[in-house]
């Protein structure tokens, strides 16, 4: 059975989570919502959610406008969900903020590895129905989807099977702090690849950080699997 080290989460994990609930709420609603209203459907406090609110409108994920109206008196903020192209810099917080949502879940550890089985298997090539892949073919079909994620895989023979070393986590500033979902996340696809291909192999171990910049993978051997 594949292996994973896991670490506790750690201590903002909860306000990643309630910032992604409350980008969803905005996204999900018809048009702009106020911080009354933002609070009212999460269940948040006025301040934490109009603190969230500010914090999606300093990254770019929402923007922040003033209501129109003709009534004496101040009018409200309104927040709505930015709908164009995200930055990087913008990805990259929205990945922290639904990692942090995953790990807040119960049992998020299992779930993190379904979702990577899930693509793992979606993202392989695999090959005709009448087509038996080899231990070498599957290990060369699994490096491409790493290598096209941004792992710059590097294939070595193992003591006992096949190692892959990973130089390059496209995800390191999440899984630095998510090291639990995101390295659970790319078992899972590791051994989503190697299900679908039915190859001999499977995933016997996924190291993280055994040296600065580098995750080890290591593959044993097992019995073929025949195709339907």
């Amino acid at each position: 059975m594949a292996e994973l080290t896991l670490i506790d989460p750690p201590a903002d994990v909860a306000v990643g989570a309630r910032r992604a609930e409350v980008l969803a709420q905005l996204r999900e609603a018809d048009g702009p919502l106020s911080v009354q209203q933002v609070a009212s459907q999460t269940g948040l406090h006025v301040n934490t959610a109009r603190f969230h609110l500010g914090g999606l409108v300093g990254d770019g994920l929402a923007e922040r406008t003033a209501e129109e109206r003709d009534l004496p008196g101040r009018p409200r903020i309104l927040y709505t969900a930015r709908t164009e192209v995200l930055g990087p810099r913008s990805y990259g917080l929205l990945a922290e903020m639904l990692t942090g949502l995953v790990a807040s879940l119960d049992d998020a550890g299992p779930a993190a590895v379904e979702t990577g089985r899930a693509w793992g298997r979606h993202l392989v090539d695999r090959p005709a129905p009448s087509q038996r892949v080899d231990a070498n073919d599957a290990t060369a079909r699994l490096n491409r989807v790493l290598d096209s994620i941004g792992f710059q895989p590097e294939v070595r023979p193992g003591s006992d099977g096949i190692e892959i070393r990973l130089h390059h986590c496209p995800f390191r500033e999440v899984a630095e702090r998510h090291t639990d979902v995101v390295c659970a996340i790319h078992l899972g696809l590791i051994e989503g690849a190697l299900a679908e291909l039915r190859a001999p192999l499977e995933a016997q171990s996924l190291e993280p950080l055994v040296a600065p910049g580098l995750c080890v993978a290591r593959l044993r051997a097992t019995r073929a699997v025949q195709r339907d």
